[in-house]
């Protein structure tokens, strides 16, 4: 994949996801991961008129994570979206604004879209089996399976990431290695049907590129519009790659330090 997405085609692209259980694949984290597996024609196809995409939520995921692909692709033609949770009540984010759930792992209705944002719930998201089990169970039959930030950590722990190409957050990118991934460093990564975006703004532009392979440039175009979607920021600090290097250094440390026992727990789950 180029440093941006290609344009997309005025088609839906349809790839299967297949979750890597840990009796099919052994990666020792300090070897390379092993190339994707093929997938052969075998495509699952959805109905282009009807675009089903749910959203993973879990107490103290990132709003902006969610709610920015959320406003993106709820305007593709055909999108019907759900809002899943493990129940009813309302999940609490990482700002204190709490959202709504539509759905229940129970209830949800498959979907051709998986969306799972991060935040700090993330990584008690990926040692909790009922949202593993969740992810496995909608990659079964999804067209595209995609996380933003720290979401990736959840794919990963779901055994989605070995052998895939994949980023997230910077601060903890280099922790996907412990899943088999090989980080990298770009905005959007997409590998087969497995999409991770960086860190929480970058979901809005995973979501426009998604917009663009569900529906046609055109359509992700409008959407951007309606949105007006023209990033001017104020300062140009939005980069670990610009940023002082040993603050990102510092940052990393701290993430690997909050936040390593719990990747370790989930991929030793997933790669023995």
């Amino acid at each position: 994949m180029t440093s941006e997405p290609d344009p997309a085609p005025n088609r839906p692209r349809t790839v299967p996801v297949h979750p890597i259980g840990a009796e099919y694949v052994e990666v020792p984290v300090d070897t390379a991961a092993p190339e994707p597996e093929t997938t052969g024609d075998a495509r699952p196809e959805h109905d282009p008129a009807e675009v089903r995409i749910a959203f993973l939520l879990f107490p103290d995921l990132t709003q902006l994570d969610l709610t920015g692909p959320a406003q993106v692709l709820a305007r593709v033609p055909g999108a019907a979206v759900e809002y899943v949770a493990a129940t009813l009540d309302p999940v609490p984010s990482d700002c204190g604004l709490a959202l709504v759930p539509t759905a229940t792992f129970a209830t949800a209705q498959a979907a051709d879209v998986l969306v799972v944002p991060g935040g700090e719930g993330a990584f008690d998201a990926m040692l909790d089996p009922d949202v593993v089990a969740f992810v496995r169970r909608t990659t079964e039959h999804a067209t595209w399976v995609t996380s933003v930030c720290t979401g990736a950590f959840v794919l990963g722990a779901a055994g989605l990431l070995a052998g895939k190409r994949a980023t997230t957050h910077w601060a903890s990118k280099p922790m996907l290695a412990a899943f088999g991934a090989d980080p990298v460093e770009q905005r959007i990564v997409d590998d087969g049907a497995v999409v991770t975006a960086a860190g929480v703004s970058a979901g809005i532009d995973m979501a426009l590129w998604l917009a663009g392979e569900l529906a046609g440039r055109p359509a992700a175009e409008r959407i951007q519009l309606q949105i007006e979607y023209d990033p001017q920021p104020p300062f140009d600090a939005g980069s670990a790659v610009r940023a002082d290097a040993r603050l990102v250094t510092e940052a990393r440390a701290a993430a690997e330090a909050a936040r390593g026992d719990r990747v370790a727990r989930a991929a030793a789950a997933v790669i023995p």
